[in-house]
């Protein structure tokens, strides 16, 4: 017989606490959010369709970025048993210094057309969690704003090179006197991929909306208030080249560029060189005897070429053919902190956040980004922890596999 008893007070208090109401909305909607996708969620009801589908978007049907998170989703781990993990090291070292977490943040252009605060909340937000910020080209904030936003934080600038030269000298020059210390060469834009989600929405140089786009954007009042009450979107390292923001895009973007481009600009950068855009082992090779300081695997996060190599799939050939003559990175389709642990174990010395950024930002500002920081933080550290690694140092290649799900045809 199960003996019953009326409930004492005493005993039931523990059992009823109610969670505190946070009557600040946005920190309320944010701190629900437990996975960058519900991030992405947020982002999508608060932001316009066309500025979102930009974000969002990738070339052509989207296939290089599908297989790229897929790529990450087909991952096995194997855990170690009986290992001390009480305490997780997440720090590492990269090009030349420290890096709280094994993650930064990548250049992305146009950043406050998604939210008005822009690359000053990305910059803020990493030096506040110790990690890198990267500066595009195409951004929205100058260099010296961001050194401004970023005093003590590690800054890099992404350079594309332009038509004309010596804008990208002058740019290239700028980020070395404001104490930016690594450059990212990207060379996989030789023209603007087919991005038809733009297209479609009218999102172009200049704007050609659409009925529907208008319609979609009516109920977001607050992006509107930003927008339209904060400076005018512009190329912000850019104004003083001159040109209309379309100008500026044509001017970007150069089919001629080649080898003797990247000597110029290492014998005007003494800071790291770092090539980003590599797509091939062949590639990091050569780069590797050229004596760059390390390469980024990526596909421009499906924006470009679509159908293009899936950068984790490429991941352990480049880390084991050049892996100890300069540091291997990768961006494109991370979404989570099991993604970055996965490529850390098959050679990674680092990885970038993209999009993952940009749905923090566009979902809360800065404190949005601060909490996808915060996200991939604590996946990091609890994947780690469930692995059995108390560092980055300790994950190998054993502790991962790569299930097979597109295999080439011999």
């Amino acid at each position: 017989m199960i003996q019953r008893q009326l409930p004492k007070p005493r005993d039931l208090a523990p059992l009823m606490q109610f969670k505190k109401f946070d009557f600040n909305a946005s920190r309320r909607r944010l701190n629900a959010a437990l996975t960058i996708e519900d991030l992405r969620k947020i982002a999508k009801r608060r932001t316009p369709k066309a500025a979102f589908d930009y974000t969002d978007g990738a070339a052509e049907g989207e296939l290089s970025l599908s297989r790229a998170r897929q790529a990450f989703q087909d991952v096995e781990f194997t855990p170690s048993i009986l290992r001390d993990v009480s305490e997780v090291d997440t720090s590492t070292q990269i090009f030349g210094g420290s890096s709280a977490q094994p993650f930064g943040i990548a250049p992305t252009g146009f950043t406050r057309l998604m939210q008005t605060q822009g690359e000053t909340a990305g910059a803020l937000a990493a030096g506040a969690a110790g990690i890198p910020f990267t500066l595009s080209t195409l951004g929205t904030t100058s260099i010296e704003d961001v050194k401004a936003a970023n005093p003590d934080g590690r800054n890099w600038f992404q350079l594309y090179v332009m038509k004309d030269r010596e804008i990208s000298y002058k740019l290239t020059e700028r980020a070395a006197a404001a104490g930016f210390d690594t450059l990212m060469f990207t060379v996989d834009t030789p023209v603007a991929g087919a991005r038809l989600r733009d297209t479609r929405n009218g999102f172009s140089i200049p704007p050609a909306l659409t009925p529907s786009t208008v319609i979609n954007a009516i109920p977001r009042p607050w992006w509107w208030y930003d927008f339209l009450t904060t400076p005018p979107l512009e190329f912000a390292s850019l104004t003083s080249t001159g040109g209309t923001v379309g100008e500026l895009l044509d001017k970007a973007m150069d089919p001629s560029i080649n080898f003797e481009d990247l000597k110029v600009i290492r014998e005007l950068f003494n800071g790291k060189l770092v090539v980003k855009g590599v797509q091939s082992v062949e590639d990091a090779r050569k780069l590797a005897d050229l004596g760059v300081d390390g390469v980024v695997l990526s596909n421009h996060g499906g924006r470009q070429l679509d159908r293009a190599p899936v950068p984790f799939h490429l991941l352990p050939d480049v880390a084991r053919e050049v892996g100890n003559d300069l540091e291997v990175t990768i961006d494109t389709g991370i979404m989570s902190g099991a993604d970055i642990v996965a490529s850390l174990a098959l050679g990674a010395k680092f990885t970038f956040i993209g999009r993952a950024y940009l749905y923090g930002l566009m979902a809360g500002g800065r404190i949005g980004v601060e909490r996808a920081i915060e996200i991939l933080s604590q996946q990091i550290e609890r994947t780690m922890k469930l692995l059995e690694v108390s560092s980055i140092e300790e994950l190998e290649p054993k502790h991962v596999m790569q299930l097979t799900r597109l295999v080439p045809r011999v």
